[in-house]
């Protein structure tokens, strides 16, 4: 049962990574806990592998579209890779009842930042020519890079929904390419964070590894292919109520039986 379980999370997370290049992530951890059946000390590292094959998926049919801003994400990728070998470390010394409480309560700002989405913003960094402005700009690119490594490290998740919101509202890039821009991001702290838990790797289930991440590739390539057709605001404002209610599951599985968590 956990195997087909696996292959529907899988679907679910691709499919949102895919169409809205954010978000899909945050459901990786309670659903390899909670529907798979995993420990979470198992669960944050295979959720980063998952993470990294679906933006990927996602992020191949972009690049070809010449969306992806390489540049912005390799500076946001160079500072999120040690904030993740942090994020891991500080994840071993907090109990993990208290971890999955704290990743709850992100869950809840993910879903409202999600819902709060779809503003146009033409960025403070943006000159009048249309080009960015690193001199000002470089240090808060940093700072938003070295969050997301944080919380990849620390919880599993890529940082999308802090990445996309930081590019078009920093950097001043459109919708399109701030989400093409930011699943490279999330494929490079993803892979950063996967090394930093790598003392993990011999619990990693890995049949259930490649069926999730399997179907999370392929919803997430199909997806990505789809993107431009269907109402984004629509579909951040459905996945956001989903997020919304996981997260109070979440939240009320860990205080009731956090034996749950291995």
């Amino acid at each position: 049962m956990s195997l087909y379980l696996a292959l529907v999370f899988g679907a679910v997370i691709g499919l949102a990574l895919g169409l809205l290049g954010a978000g899909g992530s945050i459901l990786a951890v309670p659903a390899l806990v909670y529907g798979v059946g995993q420990p979470l000390q198992t669960a944050i590292p295979t959720s980063l592998a998952v993470v990294a094959v679906s933006a990927l998926g996602g992020l191949l049919p972009r690049e070809r579209r010449g969306a992806v801003r390489w540049p912005v994400a390799l500076v946001f990728g160079a500072a999120g890779t040690p904030a993740a070998f942090g994020g891991a470390a500080l994840g071993q010394l907090v109990p993990q009842q208290w971890l999955l409480l704290a990743f709850a309560g992100l869950m809840i700002v993910v879903a409202v930042r999600m819902l709060r989405g779809g503003e146009n913003h033409t960025g403070a960094c943006r000159t009048h020519e249309g080009r960015i402005n690193w001199r000002s700009c470089l240090p808060k690119a940093v700072i938003a890079g070295a969050l997301v490594g944080l919380l990849t490290g620390l919880f599993g998740v890529g940082g999308g929904f802090i990445i996309v919101p930081a590019l078009a509202l920093l950097l001043g890039l459109g919708a399109q390419e701030a989400v093409a821009t930011s699943l490279v991001v999330v494929l490079i702290n993803s892979v950063a964070g996967l090394v930093a838990h790598a003392g993990a790797a011999d619990t990693i289930n890995y049949l259930v590894l490649l069926l999730f991440a399997g179907a999370s590739l392929a919803v997430s390539i199909a997806a990505a292919r789809m993107s431009t057709r269907l109402n984004s605001d629509t579909v951040r404002r459905w996945f956001s109520y989903l997020v919304l209610a996981v997260a109070v599951f979440v939240a009320v599985a860990a205080i009731v039986n956090p034996s749950a968590l291995g």
